[in-house]
């Protein structure tokens, strides 16, 4: 038995973590993959129904709302990653330099990160209350009329978007700050000697040199973004209408609200299936440009 062990000493100490990583999250998405073929209510009395492919025909040919999640999805993840890697890799150049008062900044900057999700949605959503909250109290004061806020169906989407973007751009920050500390001297020495402006360095040499790291941060927020639930329950629940529901919480609804967890599955799969793609293709570019860079 020793010998064996000695023989095979690197499976004997991987063997634990990957029956754990099996257990965790192979069984969860066989299972699921499973739920989706059936039809379920979740009754503990009337087994699961085979359906086949019948839940995932129905969401792509019978479903308008669940297409129009996968838009908002879509919408929400795009605008909000855009809007973080920009302002946090701007905020982070400026951070970068020393001057009076940055460590007071830096903490200023980084506070929303210390709060959860659900927290910081319950201060916008208090803010944002028509009545008595704060945001219509200021935009009286310069004589603009009352908002409807989160109860604009035309306007609530994008209102979650602002505050995902005002919690997680610190997070870029950070990482955009740990990339430009560790950038090296010698480029940059060098290019003063020959002559260069500060935005050809920035454009020759910081930009190039911070793709890396840019795109990890990225990537990041990417997959973050797309799971984005929290803000978007505690706030409108998807409304008002469907008008702020996205994948996430439009298979919620399905599983907790309908009692429908085939239908839920289905949902949850195709949307797996979705940060899967998006994540290999923005891997695939990163590495272009790496190699490009």
């Amino acid at each position: 038995m020793l010998n064996w062990i000695s023989k095979n000493m690197k499976w004997t100490f991987t063997a634990p973590a990957l029956v754990l990583t099996a257990l965790l999250l192979v069984f969860p998405l066989i299972y699921t993959t499973w739920m989706s073929l059936h039809k379920w209510s979740g009754s503990s009395v009337k087994a699961p129904l085979w359906l086949g492919a019948g839940n995932y025909i129905n969401l792509f040919t019978n479903d308008p709302r669940f297409v129009d999640a996968v838009g908002r999805t879509l919408l929400f993840t795009g605008v909000t990653v855009a809007a973080e890697v920009t302002l946090g890799f701007g905020i982070a150049l400026i951070l970068r330099k020393s001057f009076r008062g940055e460590r007071i900044v830096r903490t200023i900057i980084l506070l929303p990160l210390v709060a959860t999700p659900v927290a910081i949605s319950m201060a916008w959503l208090l803010l944002l209350e028509p009545t008595i909250g704060l945001g219509n109290q200021v935009l009286g004061a310069f004589g603009i009329p009352e908002q409807e806020f989160l109860g604009s169906a035309s306007g609530a989407l994008w209102l979650l978007m602002m505050i995902d973007v005002w919690q997680w751009t610190p997070m870029i920050v950070l990482i955009a700050l740990a990339g430009l500390t560790s950038l090296p001297d010698d480029p940059y020495q060098a290019a003063v000697v020959d002559g260069a402006s500060s935005w050809q360095q920035f454009k020759y040499l910081t930009l190039p040199l911070m793709v890396p790291t840019l795109f990890a941060g990225l990537l990041l927020r990417l997959v973050d973004s797309l799971k984005t639930f929290d803000i978007i329950y505690v706030t409108t629940k998807g409304g008002p209408g469907n008008a702020t529901e996205t994948l996430n919480t439009y298979g919620f609804m399905q599983a907790f609200e309908y009692t429908n967890f085939g239908r839920a599955s289905a949902v949850l799969i195709i949307f797996f299936a979705i940060v899967l793609a998006v994540t290999l293709v923005v891997s695939k570019v990163r590495s272009k440009v790496g190699d490009l860079s």
